[in-house]
């Protein structure tokens, strides 16, 4: 794999993905905080799913909002941190065991190191959501590679 992937459960509380991506910085954090640019790399295409609607206030205090098809579930919270091109964080509130998920990205010479760091509030809530969507982000990233091939 040109760009592995890992994931890796770094506490009783938490969870942490690591993937080197092709672009800089600048250009992978619109990729996080465009919708018309998040659409098409988010959702994992073995999924069969697509986002019905990608609603992001990228500011802090701003919402998010993405609806999916075709079943409708949705996953929604507030922008806790915007820090261009190097920080985002963001609550998951679509769960009462909803975790906070800050993501880095650090410049390494056209490429960018991406940190996505999950923290739940209760080893019970990690347990409940257990590790699918961050192994989902195996396939996520690799998508977003390819998007950033058509950016760069």
């Amino acid at each position: 794999m040109k760009n592995p992937t890992t994931v890796e459960r770094k506490s009783e509380r938490e969870v942490v993905v690591t993937r080197t991506v092709d672009g800089p910085a600048r250009i992978v954090f619109e990729a996080w905080t465009r919708p018309e640019l998040f659409k098409q790399w988010w959702v994992p295409r073995s999924m069969g799913m697509s986002l019905r609607s990608c609603e992001m206030d990228v500011r802090v205090g701003g919402k998010y909002r993405l609806a999916f098809e075709p079943d409708g579930m949705a996953f929604f919270g507030t922008y806790l941190e915007v820090t261009p091109p190097s920080r985002l964080a963001w609550t998951n509130e679509e769960s009462d065991g909803g975790s906070v998920t800050t993501v880095t990205f650090e410049d390494k010479g056209g490429k960018t190191l991406l940190v996505l760091h999950e923290l739940y509030p209760s080893k019970e809530a990690l347990d409940a959501a257990g590790t699918g969507a961050a192994d989902a982000m195996v396939e996520t990233f690799a998508q977003l590679d390819e998007l950033l091939l058509t950016l760069s």
